[in-house]
């Protein structure tokens, strides 16, 4: 599968993933508690800076791509807030939405997905006593990650797929496709594991 650990070498490729995680969830924490639009402008411009500053335009262009299955989602929640009067609601919702994914992309484009895993195998160590095996949870975390190019690349071929045979735009039509393509891909990446003896 593909991985988004970004090739452009940046001084954030260099930190512990335990020290960005922590970075990542305050900074997330530091949203939810910001209200208006000028406030959360802020830290959207905090976060496209160190994309700026980590990795030059490569490395931004690249993090701008990362966010293109967000933009439907933001242009609704803004559109929703906009038709029933409440704008500056809609813009908060939207800035801290892309503010919040950009970091999360930060994150992970900067971070190698063993070191996320034993990251998240560090945390989840507590919560073997009550049956929840750590490597499991962290194996899990990982597939979630690893899955999102796949869907992307996925999606973009269905819809490729459909503008060879139809003039009409995709929309909707490719959504059962691309799902059941998702569940085949688990069930095979399931097998996998069960052949390696990694879940049972």
């Amino acid at each position: 599968m593909l991985s988004l650990l970004s090739p452009v070498d940046t001084p954030f490729h260099r930190l512990a993933a335990g020290s960005k995680l922590l970075a990542l969830c305050l900074f997330t924490a530091l949203l939810v508690a910001l209200r208006t639009p000028a406030q959360l402008a802020l830290p959207l411009g905090l976060v496209a800076a160190l994309y700026l500053w980590g990795g030059g335009w490569p490395f931004a262009r690249h993090g701008l791509r990362l966010l293109r299955p967000v933009l439907p989602f933001v242009v609704m929640v803004a559109a929703w807030h906009l038709y029933t009067g409440n704008p500056r609601l809609g813009a908060a919702i939207a800035l801290r939405l892309l503010t919040g994914v950009a970091a999360a992309n930060l994150f992970t484009m900067t971070t190698r997905l063993s070191d996320i895993i034993a990251v998240i195998e560090r945390l989840a160590a507590p919560l073997a006593r009550f049956g929840l095996p750590p490597r499991a949870l962290g194996l899990a975390v990982a597939l979630v990650i690893r899955f999102i190019p796949v869907m992307g690349e996925r999606v973009a071929r269905l819809t490729e797929a459909w503008r060879a045979r139809s003039a009409r735009r995709a929309g909707w039509r490719i959504v059962l496709p691309a799902t059941l393509g998702a569940l085949d891909d688990a069930e095979q990446v399931a097998e996998a594991l069960r052949a390696r003896g990694d879940v049972r």
